[in-house]
């Protein structure tokens, strides 16, 4: 039987921290979510400031990073050259959201949104090197 790695209470929190962390260093309000592989929600967090609709866009990130096991920001450069992949389902191409990757295996997503894309996509990128990923 095949075993494959996956996210456990204590990775997601060790995320959540240093997110939150990179976000308040920066006096960034975002909103942070972290989903599992099959994009279902594990953790999210508004930081104070973070707009209402940085909840939804945050999760949406981690869904399209988990789902697709690829940064949004591949996505975001697809669409530029071919606006139909606009329609692939479940799938918001900006800038921010990072998948989870151990073991060569997909084990969920970081989303973060309320500040510039690239500064999104920093902040996520922190929670995976909390766990050295």
């Amino acid at each position: 039987m095949r075993t494959r790695p996956a996210l456990t209470a204590s990775d997601v929190q060790q995320m959540a921290t240093a997110c939150r962390a990179e976000a308040d260093k920066n006096k960034w309000a975002v909103t942070v979510a972290i989903v599992d592989d099959a994009g279902a929600l594990l953790y999210l967090e508004r930081l104070e400031g973070a707009g209402p609709m940085t909840a939804e866009v945050a999760t949406a990130k981690a869904r399209t990073a988990a789902l697709t096991r690829r940064p949004t920001k591949v996505w975001e450069d697809l669409v530029k050259d071919r606006p139909v992949m606009m329609k692939f389902p479940d799938n918001l191409p900006i800038q921010g959201g990072v998948p989870i990757l151990a073991q060569g295996e997909c084990v969920g997503g970081i989303g973060v949104s309320g500040v510039q894309s690239s500064q999104d996509e920093q902040v996520a990128k922190a929670g995976l090197t909390a766990v050295g990923l």
